[in-house]
């Protein structure tokens, strides 16, 4: 699995994070501020990258958290079936199925370049190249 260690009070909108052994996109922080005995608490919502999901966390503002790293690739669909496409690597050649996203499908026709991302073993198709 491909993570880096973040630190909590560094985040900021945007910015791909773990939670739950998912990997998620920031939505929105809200930093609290010290109390006089405590540290200034940092409250994350996120949403799942891979299944969409919203969740939250509290943590305080020097506490490290993981993020995943993420690879960007392009790859050539060579076949499409229902709201499956194959698609192959353009760079080592591998091919494979992946799920076309919703937002795609109008798009993904046989022979187009897409731009697709590895996430922590997941492939996720993310643009069609034009």
């Amino acid at each position: 699995m491909e993570k880096k260690s973040v630190s909590v009070g560094n985040l900021k909108k945007g910015d791909t994070i773990i939670i739950d052994d998912a990997p998620c996109k920031i939505t929105d922080t809200a930093t609290s501020r010290p109390g006089k005995h405590g540290h200034a608490k940092v409250n994350l919502t996120a949403v799942g990258i891979l299944d969409g999901k919203k969740r939250q966390m509290v943590l305080p503002g020097h506490d490290k958290v993981e993020a995943p790293i993420i690879e960007k690739k392009s790859a050539q669909i060579l076949s499409v079936n229902g709201n499956m496409a194959n698609v192959m690597d353009m760079e080592t050649y591998e091919t494979f199925d992946m799920e076309i996203p919703e937002e795609l499908k109008e798009e993904v026709k046989e022979g187009k370049e897409v731009l697709y991302w590895t996430i922590m073993g997941a492939k996720v198709m993310k643009q069609v190249k034009n």
